[in-house]
């Protein structure tokens, strides 16, 4: 998935322009950089595009803490978006990365996440049994 269809997909998802989606997703994408390890950061942009991995590439000294709030106002602020619009479009990419990563990866990623998090991501699905 290149970067301009992981940007429809937010946008969809979030009911947003394809522009403000762009903004967005970049902010979600290096505010979660900025929290998860550079181990987490580089498994999860292994399996996106370079296009779209590379926005996961946390500067040097960081390895912010904080509970979903602080994450979102972060988000809101690099995106020049107000906190609702942060909200909506954190949560609409979280669920791309969901769809786009394997299971594992996905795990992996929201282990890494505060508490607060749990209400921003979707559940995996599990896959349907055989009776």
């Amino acid at each position: 998935m290149r970067f301009p269809l992981f940007v429809e997909a937010v946008a969809r998802r979030a009911e947003l322009s394809t522009d403000q989606a762009a903004t967005v997703s970049r902010a979600v994408l290096q505010t979660l950089a900025e929290r998860i390890t550079a181990d987490e950061a580089g498994d999860l942009a292994a399996q996106l595009p370079d296009d779209v991995g590379g926005y996961l590439a946390a500067p040097e000294g960081t390895g912010a803490t904080g509970a979903a709030v602080e994450f979102l106002y972060r988000v809101s602020e690099r995106s020049a978006v107000d906190p609702a619009v942060a909200e909506v479009g954190t949560r609409a990419v979280l669920a791309t990365l969901r769809d786009t990563v394997t299971v594992g990866e996905f795990q992996d990623l929201v282990a890494q996440l505060p508490r607060g998090f749990d209400a921003m991501v979707d559940p995996i699905p599990r896959p349907p049994y055989d009776v």
